[in-house]
């Protein structure tokens, strides 16, 4: 699923609004251990994003890549923009950046993903962003997961993911490290109750 099929979406699908959490017996390096946000869910397929995987990249490398600021204001940005979060989303499109974000900000290009989180994808947010502006509640994420038609599905059904409601909290925390095990936790269960060959929580 892309941002386009995103965007022109008319109606929510199953998945929409829940996390994935990767089961233990994930093979595809791009998402073990993972925590997936899925923002949209259709026939057509799944897009979303991974929610603790760090990235190197800071809020000022950003800046400074997109020629918004020179090196010698790096220095005056507000702490705010220099402490912004930045994630590694997916491995689709992965130069580019996603903004999540609380719904108290919002442009033309801003779309809902949920009744409280946006997701915009221009340079508007990141230049608010900048100026101390923007979202009460964001982070940047480069790249995003997505999955063709059925894929998601048939993942979920071979073992794959647990699914449950996503919770914002745990999207817009900045702690990463231990991110996937709060998400089994918030389901009532740990890692090491769980082996490729259990079943569904």
């Amino acid at each position: 699923m892309s941002l386009l099929t995103l965007k022109n979406r008319r109606e929510r699908g199953f998945f929409d609004g829940q996390f994935l959490i990767a089961m233990p017996g994930m093979e595809d390096r791009n998402f073990a251990r993972t925590v997936i946000y899925i923002c949209a869910h259709s026939d057509a397929g799944a897009m979303g994003f991974v929610i603790n995987r760090p990235q190197s990249l800071t809020f000022t490398d950003v800046l400074l890549h997109l020629d918004m600021i020179k090196q010698e204001d790096s220095i005056v940005l507000p702490k705010r923009a220099r402490e912004f979060p930045i994630q590694t989303g997916g491995p689709v499109e992965s130069g580019r950046g996603f903004v999540l974000h609380s719904d108290d900000y919002s442009s033309d290009s801003s779309i809902p993903v949920s009744d409280d989180i946006c997701l915009t994808a221009t340079l508007d947010i990141v230049r608010a962003i900048s100026k101390g502006d923007g979202p009460t509640r964001a982070t940047m994420l480069l790249g995003y997961s997505s999955w063709s038609a059925g894929q998601l599905e048939s993942e979920v059904v071979n073992n794959g993911w647990l699914t449950c409601p996503a919770n914002e909290e745990l999207i817009f925390d900045r702690s990463l490290d231990d991110k996937y095990e709060r998400a089994l936790a918030g389901m009532g269960v740990t890692a090491a109750m769980l082996s490729a060959e259990a079943g569904h929580a």
